[in-house]
């Protein structure tokens, strides 16, 4: 699994926190004990991802984090979703056979072409003049 690594006195809600107290109390947290409170303070604990990136870049006198989360989707999927979901794998082999059948037609065109059979006297597509 990828991940960046950062001390928690570094999450926003801990630093939050830790702001509100006498330094000797906000000193006296250990990490984990420190983990557990954010995991408390935001309300919900993420799974692990196949793909966890974090970090933060500077540029000019702001700094930007960024999260780059990836896996399996465990959520179950609404109606709607699962309908939306249906009709696009419908359209996407709908999709794919009218295709194989396009690429399988000019196929047989070409191998009628050249074979010499003409189907309709002195008319051509002239693929088969493309490809000679």
């Amino acid at each position: 699994m990828l991940k960046v690594e950062h001390p928690i006195r570094d999450e926003p809600n801990v630093k939050n926190l830790l702001s509100k107290m006498p330094n000797e109390v906000a000193q006296s947290f250990t990490d984990e004990q420190l983990t557990q409170i954010n995991l408390a303070l935001a309300g919900r604990r993420w799974g692990q991802h196949k793909l966890d990136i974090r970090g933060t870049l500077s540029f000019l006198s702001s700094r930007y984090y960024f999260v780059v989360l990836g896996g399996k989707d465990k959520r179950e999927a609404s109606r709607t979703l699962r309908n939306i979901n249906s009709f696009g794998v419908s359209l996407l082999l709908f999709g794919i056979t009218v295709c194989c059948s396009i690429f399988g037609l000019i196929v047989l065109y070409i191998l009628k072409s050249w074979m010499g059979i003409n189907l309709f006297e002195n008319y051509s597509l002239g693929l088969w003049d493309w490809i000679k």
